[in-house]
């Protein structure tokens, strides 16, 4: 089964800050099962230690080392923000949240930062109208 679905995207979304875009991207983790609702808080956490925008419009947060075990099930989320949310310095377009069992995290983390860090594939992630274009266009570039 894959662990990037339809229903753990959300398109044309809107944030009034950085923290409601993680907590956005956060509850939809919650809602499919694959975390506890303390992750959510672990996932602010690590904003405050250190920014999980990582450029090119895209922010991962994810949790601390701590919040493993608050982790059931590896499972990703992705919120898109067309007019962007403010990650500080930058704007964030696309917010993917993760979740990971094992030493899934970095793997997880790696794949979808190489997608990202094409600007042509930016573009297309902040432009896409349905939840099927983001899909797809991960599984063109990765086996997720």
């Amino acid at each position: 089964m894959s662990i990037m679905t339809i229903d753990k995207i959300k398109m044309n979304a809107t944030a009034k800050d950085k923290y409601e875009a993680i907590r956005m991207a956060g509850q939809i983790l919650l809602d499919a099962g694959h975390i506890t609702s303390e992750y959510i808080d672990k996932m602010l956490e690590r904003e405050e230690i250190v920014s999980t925008y990582i450029g090119n419009g895209l922010a991962i947060p994810h949790g601390t080392k701590e919040s493993k075990t608050l982790v059931q099930s590896t499972g990703i989320s992705i919120v898109q923000f067309p007019q962007g949310v403010d990650f500080g310095e930058e704007k964030a377009y696309m917010v993917i949240g993760i979740a990971a069992q094992g030493g899934d995290h970095m793997e997880i983390l790696t794949s979808i930062a190489v997608v990202c860090a094409e600007e042509e594939n930016m573009d297309k992630l902040r432009n896409a109208v349905t939840a099927q274009e983001i899909i797809d266009l991960f599984e063109s570039e990765l086996e997720l």
